[in-house]
């Protein structure tokens, strides 16, 4: 008897396909899904998560496997800021996460503001797999987590905890609409590296992705940014590809930036035609209010040819081949510095 649980368990396992055995295949003939790119992620750390996506791929994992497993890599190092462990608090101290994870059949599980759990994409995917809902946050998010098994922990390190204090010095302590821009910024830099975003592909085209996050340094208690929603930080579709996002996130949430990616890319756009019209759209959009701004997309689609284009120069992405192997570039960009 097929049940409500047995079908989510299906769905979540979609990309379960004997992956080894396509590498093998690849390796016989040159096709244009074996020379594309199989995982695509943002920023420079994306190689790591790319690596521990990869090796799960090989080893028999799904696709949600592996976009699990490289998200949780940079959740776990203390020395990525906008991730996870050690992300940069809230203007009250608290370090809060976003999570969404994603399948090409509408498997959809998401978090905000969780706390005490260092890897929000893991309960995300909880959501997805044990629950009636597509998202949870705050408290009852937290809740969950520790009814799942998650142990509770600190994420506040010292490191942290002082670029915080620091920021107090100097910074009103009071909610005051867009404060948070104020933060000395350089495009591209670290408070811009806000989330991981990666998106997967077997060779035959099926897809997942996922996105995680500690959100904007110093962010006003409660603050939800792009990355956890569907359709604004990630968005995914069978026979069409995925896009997520990076950057301020308010950006990307006031235009549906993944989906309108991925509804570009259904209408026939490439994957670099799609993230060139939202970035440009944000543009036309918003004027001078994005001055000083980084906002980027990739995309990727079922064929493994890719896309990336934001605003402001410093976005770079890690992308990996079916051979596994990976190189990093620099997205074009609408703006120079």
């Amino acid at each position: 008897m097929t049940t409500r649980r047995s079908m989510l368990a299906a769905l979540s396992g979609l990309g379960a396909l004997p992956f080894t055995a396509g590498l093998a295949r690849a390796a016989q003939r040159s096709t244009p899904a074996a020379a594309g790119a199989i995982l695509l992620s943002t920023w420079d750390f994306g190689a790591a998560a790319n690596a521990a996506a990869f090796a799960r791929m090989r080893a028999g994992g799904s696709l949600i496997d592996a976009v699990e497993a490289g998200g949780m890599v940079p959740e776990a190092d203390p020395n990525n800021h906008s991730v996870g462990y050690s992300g940069y608090p809230d203007r009250d101290g608290h370090v809060t996460l976003d999570a969404v994870i994603m399948d090409d059949a509408g498997g959809v599980g998401a978090v905000a503001a969780l706390e005490n759990t260092t890897h929000a994409i893991s309960v995300a995917r909880r959501v997805m797999e044990r629950t009636p809902h597509t998202m949870l946050v705050g408290e009852g998010a937290t809740t969950f987590a520790r009814e799942q098994g998650f142990p509770q922990e600190k994420l506040l390190t010292p490191e942290a905890e002082k670029a915080w204090r620091d920021w107090l010095k100097t910074s009103k302590y009071q909610p005051e609409a867009n404060s948070e821009n104020r933060i000395t910024r350089t495009p591209g830099g670290a408070l811009d590296h806000d989330t991981i975003g990666l998106l997967a592909r077997t060779l035959d085209g099926r897809m997942a992705g996922a996105c995680t996050t500690s959100g904007m340094a110093f962010k006003m208690r409660g603050r939800v940014g792009d990355s956890p929603q569907v359709g604004s930080g990630l968005y995914v579709e069978a026979g069409v590809g995925g896009a997520t996002s990076t950057g301020l996130g308010e950006e990307v949430t006031r235009v549906a930036g993944s989906a309108r990616v991925v509804a570009s890319m259904r209408a026939g756009a490439t994957p670099q035609k799609a993230c060139e019209d939202v970035v440009r759209h944000i543009a036309k959009l918003r004027g001078d209010a994005i001055r000083g701004v980084q906002v980027g997309f990739l995309a990727l689609d079922p064929h493994g040819n890719v896309g990336a284009y934001c605003l402001l120069p410093g976005f770079t992405y890690a992308v990996t081949d079916a051979s596994g192997t990976t190189s990093i570039r620099k997205a074009r960009s609408l703006f120079q510095a």
